[in-house]
């Protein structure tokens, strides 16, 4: 495309001009280069374009035809010019993500408002849900890439380490668990538990922990929402166990937080990718400064 682009572009310099030399300066070539351009042009075309001689270049009947169609592909050509290079220098895209409400609600906006701060004209889309979900989305190409947790294996998909989340017990100030170091899952499964849904990942995480351990619980509530279960929390109908990074999901005023100290009870999160399937620029650029956001102190994770 980028010779045809050059050769189209020599044709209508030196049509405008009438010269080759004249029209070798404007494009930045040497003439000798251009004639072999336009000769191109014509053996693609198979016709001539122009009758020349020691004095004068001038159209045929055939070029001049041919004018005003290749004046059109000249302009299309130089759009997609100008779009590819805005692109590829981030003055202008869309970026789509998938993800798990906890990084949503809490890194997702800090890395979104530093992008968008350095590149105004990029639109971001985000899209909260569950990890299964995030994997269909990804698959389906409906966003560029999740950041989710692992659900089985699958030769579709490329996952790469990202962040951790351990897993906390959030309890009212005053619970008898309160104090107890350290928090074990099996003390906090003898209280009724508020946990999220069954599709989710961190029960997906907790269920595991406690089948290892053969320990029964007593789930009183599911909640959807994060925030719902720390309502419920708050209202005192049980303990919940959800990630670290919980916190930015809802307020945790008069609510105690304590991580959880039995092995396995940390949610591995990673950026998913589409296997075969290259990032925009965009896409790159803001996964880099997600991990950048991602160690920061203000971020409720760890690096994976």
């Amino acid at each position: 495309m980028l010779q045809g682009f050059r050769h189209i572009k020599a044709f209508m310099a030196v049509a405008r001009l009438g010269s080759f030399t004249r029209a070798a300066l404007e494009v930045n070539v040497s003439q000798p280069a251009l004639t072999v351009q336009i000769r191109q042009l014509e053996e693609a075309l198979g016709v001539r374009l122009f009758d020349r001689n020691k004095r004068q270049v001038v159209l045929t009947e055939a070029g001049r035809n041919l004018m005003p169609s290749l004046q059109r592909v000249l302009n299309e050509l130089e759009t997609i010019m100008d779009v590819s290079h805005d692109l590829a220098g981030l003055r202008r895209g869309r970026v789509s993500v998938a993800t798990l409400p906890s990084v949503a609600a809490g890194l997702l906006p800090l890395a979104i408002r530093r992008f968008m701060a350095d590149h105004p004209k990029i639109d971001i889309s985000v899209s909260d849900v569950v990890a299964e979900r995030i994997v269909q989305m990804v698959k389906a190409e409906e966003v560029d890439f999740g950041i989710g947790s692992r659900i089985g294996p699958d030769r579709d998909i490329i996952i790469t380490p990202f962040l951790s989340d351990r897993m906390c017990a959030y309890m009212p100030e005053d619970h008898p668990l309160a104090n107890q170091r350290p928090l074990l899952l099996k003390d906090v499964a003898a209280f009724p538990l508020i946990l999220t849904g069954p599709s989710t990942s961190v029960r997906q995480l907790i269920d595991r922990a406690l089948e290892k351990e053969g320990t029964p619980a007593h789930v009183a509530c599911e909640a959807s929402y994060m925030s719902t279960a720390i309502g419920m929390v708050r209202a005192g109908l049980g303990i919940s166990v959800l990630p670290e990074s919980a916190v930015d999901a809802a307020s945790c005023a008069g609510l105690r937080v304590e991580p959880l100290h039995t092995p396995g009870l940390t949610r591995k999160i990673g950026l998913i990718r589409k296997a075969n399937r290259t990032l925009s620029p965009a896409a790159e650029q803001f996964v880099l400064l997600l991990r950048e956001v991602a160690n920061s102190p203000l971020a409720h994770f760890s690096k994976g």
